[in-house]
């Protein structure tokens, strides 16, 4: 297990989504229309201001309140504050509270990819990225099975992969907008 993801530029962000399986779960359910680096700080913010960042203090807060102060956790911030909230409910009763469970109950990668598609907010992009993070940086064995054959953010292990992980993302975009635009 590693002692941190480099997918923020706070050394203590990332040292809690390596740690904590439910701050890995959120910054995955966060990383939608704002950078990678901003996603994955959400949970450390959700925990200074909550206090707490398990499943069951997530399902019983406010979460609206939580994600709107400044600054806003995401700038989708009621949106985001209800997503996680159904992830938290959804951890909490599934699998009483233990975000890593969504792993380590899986038999295989099949399994593994049901649980992790049953998340809420969680399609097919974010099943393959979290599977990629799951199996390169986590050793899950199920999760193998899930790495796509693209970069994802399981490939990032220094802040430099992150850099170079955005950059081919903003290629491979804007490649994919031009041949949109010519058909």
């Amino acid at each position: 297990m590693p002692d941190r993801l480099y997918f923020t530029d706070s050394d203590e962000a990332n040292a809690l989504i390596a740690s904590d399986p439910m701050a890995l779960l959120v910054g995955f359910a966060l990383d939608q229309q704002v950078t990678v680096q901003k996603a994955f700080a959400g949970p450390l913010a959700v925990r200074e201001r909550l206090g707490a960042l398990d499943a069951a203090t997530l399902a019983a807060a406010d979460l609206e309140a939580v994600f709107r102060e400044r600054p806003a956790v995401h700038r989708f911030p009621g949106a985001m504050a209800q997503r996680v909230h159904a992830l938290a409910v959804h951890v909490r009763d599934t699998y009483d509270g233990d975000a890593a469970r969504v792993w380590t109950q899986a038999a295989d990668g099949d399994e593994l990819r049901a649980n992790l598609a049953a998340l809420p907010g969680f399609g097919e992009m974010k099943v393959k990225a979290l599977g990629a993070v799951l199996a390169k940086r986590f050793g899950v064995e199920a999760a193998q099975d899930l790495v796509p054959w693209h970069p994802t953010l399981g490939d990032v292990d220094s802040p430099q992969a992150l850099a170079e992980y955005q950059a081919a993302k903003r290629e491979h975009k804007a490649e994919w907008s031009k041949a949109r635009a010519r058909s």
